[in-house]
């Protein structure tokens, strides 16, 4: 809220800005294993990449050469491709040279020989990305194995799909080649390796009705070697998978940040560990941009670059140097294979990138055409079942200011419903309730016909922006006395959205995972004065519950959430108790669910998470 005039969205969603900053910080990226040149089978080495900084117009990137084998290595070379627009501006403890974007650094002489056991590390300055791929040492392959002498088979046929039934199907191929021998098929779904067998035929059940499904396949020889895959077959499941949850149940739904990879440490594989992935129904990734009228990337290197070791990988298997898809986007189809029931949105916009919206909107269709190709990319078929756009705000004021006019959203939305068909459309929208506030601005009710549902943004109503109070909870359910703005809760705005005709089945109540407060306060009760935003981990005035509940425990409740007085701090913040009443809420309500920002803030054991869960069934 800024000078109490307006709701303020989310400012935690400018951790975005943080984020994308955070990549200076140091991030280790594991880029290979390589085989080094042997005489000997008992000589090898490997070869590990580390971005160890990141400026913004520049990096600094380090390799380690290490000889793992039992003899000593008399020499080494590296060679590694860059991306167009990557090089190398200068470096340290080898001699790099570049043949376009194919970069080689060979040793000093000095640090040439590496007995058993012992590792040489040098170092380079460079512009661009700084992602390396197709890295060898001395030669040879960089997955730490030696070449097979024989050449891999050749791709099968595409598979031929049959006796398609709502949760199973037929899948035959013609043959693969192979000089010496054709030992087995791996069968991929959605690029996820699903069963290995002998023949030529597979039979895959257990699927989702009304669904699609891209199939390849790819010959293993008797070295063990896979050939290159087949043409990709796309099978849609007969039935109808509905447009979320199966009837009857709630939307459970969480948002997962693209740069929690990096300070925050947070991957999606701490979904599993934490129990939260069988409890939610949805997940929002969160955030591509809007730029030039399109849906562009957010951070490439997180979505889809960044190397996995096995106990980083939701399925407990390493990221190879030369496989087409790393990063967030190759864990979040690790994950739908382990809990096909998630269904994953690519969310567009947020607090700081909305500001593209006002000239995309201009041209609805073709901003359409551009989320589509982008959300269905072949690189990550299978990853997303739709898009959310997350606006902040229409005819507005969020960040920046839109004037594109009431219309606006629902021309967007009916564009995006035309091109997306079944797949699921969304929105992330505004709960200012006020007389002629942000819900007035825009025609949600109209716009509501082209999508399966709203996520309400039902926090950040009051918080340290206003540094000197009064205090108040940041997400109240209800009013109370001596509120400061009266339509600033998550009752007005559920009141007001389903006035302007939108169904109730189409609202989701927001949860924030984290909590707001101010320092320089004496009054325990809502309504003191403050000096300012009490400090937090990442940004001041705001800090993640898991982090809150024993630094400043829960004094009281009011407007059906918590706050805390502890020591000048004064904080505002849901707990699994003031979740359980909200969740009543909606099922009173008779809103399709909830939704909350975001995965990180929760314990590791997802205690908020099963609130949510167990408060909706």
């Amino acid at each position: 809220m800024r000078s109490g005039t307006a709701i303020r969205s989310r400012p935690v969603r400018r951790r975005a800005t943080a984020a994308l900053a955070a990549l200076a910080l140091p991030v280790t990226a594991v880029v290979g294993l390589a085989s080094a040149t042997s005489a000997h089978a008992a000589e090898s080495a490997t070869a590990s990449y580390t971005k160890a900084a990141d400026w913004g117009s520049g990096f600094e990137g380090r390799w380690t050469v290490k000889n793992t084998g039992t003899t000593t290595l008399s020499s080494w070379t590296v060679e590694w491709d860059f991306p167009s627009g990557t090089s190398v501006t200068s470096a340290w403890d080898a001699n790099v040279t570049n043949s376009g974007t194919h970069w080689t650094a060979k040793d000093k002489g000095w640090n040439a020989t590496l007995a058993p056991g012992a590792s040489i590390t040098f170092g380079f300055n460079g512009t661009g990305s700084g992602s390396p791929s197709g890295c060898k040492l001395n030669g040879k392959p960089c997955d730490g194995s030696t070449q097979p002498t024989d050449a891999p088979p050749s791709a099968p046929g595409a598979p031929v799909a049959s006796d398609i039934t709502d949760t199973s199907v037929k899948l035959t191929w013609t043959p693969a080649t192979d000089d010496k021998g054709v030992k087995n098929y791996d069968v991929l779904r959605d690029g996820i390796k699903v069963s290995t067998v002998t023949g030529t035929s597979y039979s895959d059940s257990g699927l989702k009705p009304g669904t699609d499904y891209s199939y390849t396949v790819q010959a293993r020889d008797t070295s063990d070697q896979t050939g290159p895959a087949s043409a990709a077959r796309t099978v849609r499941t007969t039935g109808d998978s509905g447009p979320g949850p199966q009837p009857g149940s709630k939307v459970k739904l969480g948002y997962f940040t693209e740069w929690g990879v990096y300070d925050r440490n947070y991957h999606v594989k701490n979904l599993v560990t934490s129990g939260t992935a069988e409890k939610i129904t949805h997940i929002n990734y969160s955030f591509g941009n809007v730029q030039g009228g399109k849906c562009t990337i957010g951070d490439s290197y997180a979505a889809y670059d960044k190397a996995y070791t096995a106990d980083q990988s939701v399925d407990g298997k390493a990221d190879t140097w030369d496989q087409p898809l790393r990063g967030n986007f190759n864990q979040l189809k690790k994950l739908k294979a382990k809990y096909p029931h998630i269904k994953v949105l690519w969310s567009f916009g947020g607090w700081t990138w909305s500001g593209g919206f006002g000239d995309a909107v201009k041209n609805p269709t073709a901003f359409a055409q551009s989320c589509y190709e982008l959300v269905n990319d072949p690189r990550w078929a299978g990853v997303f079942d739709g898009i959310d756009l997350d606006w902040e705000y229409p005819n507005a004021c969020g960040l920046t200011c839109d004037t594109s006019g009431p219309a606006a959203l629902k021309n967007m939305m009916q564009a995006m419903r035309a091109k997306f068909g079944k797949q699921l459309v969304t929105a992330a929208i505004t709960a200012d309730a006020s007389d002629g506030g942000k819900i007035d601005s825009a025609d949600y009710g109209g716009a509501a016909q082209y999508l399966d549902f709203y996520n309400v943004m039902t926090y950040d109503f009051f918080g340290a922006w206003d540094k000197t109070g009064p205090t108040a909870p940041h997400s109240p359910l209800t009013s109370y006395p001596g509120i400061p703005k009266e339509g600033f809760t998550t009752d007005a705005a559920i009141a007001k959205l389903k006035a302007k005709g939108v169904p109730a089945s189409k609202l989701n109540l927001g949860i924030g995972f984290y909590g707001r407060g101010w320092t320089g306060v004496t009054q325990k009760e809502p309504g003191g004065t403050a000096t300012g935003a009490a400090p937090g981990k990442y940004e001041s005035g705001i800090e993640d519950y898991k982090i809150l509940k024993t630094s400043c425990p829960v004094s009281g409740t009011v407007g059906g959430t918590a706050y805390a007085h502890c020591g000048t701090q004064w904080w505002s913040y849901d707990t699994p108790a003031t979740i359980a009443g909200k969740m009543d809420y909606v099922k009173k309500q008779g809103l399709g669910g909830a939704f909350f920002w975001e995965f990180s803030g929760d314990t590791t054991n997802g205690e908020l998470a099963t609130a949510i869960d167990s408060g909706l069934k």
